[in-house]
């Protein structure tokens, strides 16, 4: 079956609202769509699951080609669905996230929602992908066949800063399914990871078991690990966890 090309989609679909995360796929998508001459309004949800920087890039990001995202502050935490962490808390999240996009979009006159899911992503593993699906939100970059390999080359082509950043999941992913999210959680989990951030690391996860830390750095940050262990150790008790281990040493970021 031959693939749909970017710019085919964009000559259909010349006015569309973009789901906009500032990661490397929506940012992308968003040099892509205005580089082919559609007219694009990019909406960033902020909420208690995403840490500041990721805002702050995403503003970065969209300015430097022009654009003013729309701003929409969702109240993650009061809802229960969400809270409750189950299994498939990553499709009540990406519900709520995509239906207040979709609501302000249709009242801006926005009628076609897209989002940056590339055809790297298993849709058997993403939960959020059933969201998507039911709320007839178009993934253009997965439509196409654009693997996140391709998307990082054509990033880096472009000039993006994004083309080489790691890619990240939310602070919610950080609490044990199972496990109620909380503010707390939340804050403490940011914290540990800003501390990380300014050690030098740039792939990192915080996960946490309990009252323990449980660290996730990447093949090539691991010796940086060693090197700074005890300062680690110290950043992540003044960050309010007991004590921390290294859970894993990704092969293979994404």
């Amino acid at each position: 079956m031959k693939l749909m090309k970017l710019e085919d989609f964009f000559l259909e679909n010349k006015r569309v609202a973009l789901g906009f995360s500032g990661g490397v796929d929506s940012s992308f998508l968003l040099w892509a769509a205005l580089r082919c001459g559609a007219e694009v309004r990019a909406y960033y949800v902020s909420s208690a699951f995403q840490p500041a920087f990721e805002r702050e890039d995403a503003l970065r990001l969209a300015r430097s080609l022009g654009v003013e995202p729309v701003i929409l502050e969702l109240d993650i935490l009061s809802c229960d669905e969400v809270t409750a962490n189950p299994p498939d808390r990553c499709y009540h999240c990406k519900k709520r996230i995509f239906g207040a996009v979709s609501r302000q979009a249709l009242a801006d006159g926005y009628k076609v929602l897209i989002d940056g899911t590339n055809a790297s992503d298993d849709a058997a593993d993403r939960p959020g992908m059933r969201a998507l699906k039911e709320l007839s939100v178009l993934s253009p970059l997965r439509l196409c066949g654009l693997t996140k390999a391709e998307i990082r080359r054509r990033s880096r082509e472009a000039g993006l800063f994004t083309w080489d950043k790691p890619a990240y999941a939310c602070l919610a992913t950080r609490t044990p399914s199972g496990e109620k999210i909380t503010d707390r959680i939340l804050q403490r989990t940011e914290a540990a990871e800003t501390s990380l951030h300014e050690l030098g690391f740039q792939d990192l996860r915080v996960r946490h078991k309990g009252e323990d830390a449980f660290l996730e750095v990447s093949e090539k940050e691991k010796n940086l690990l060693f090197e700074k262990w005890d300062q680690i150790e110290d950043l992540l008790k003044k960050s309010g966890y007991r004590d921390a281990f290294v859970n894993m040493i990704w092969r293979n970021p994404g």
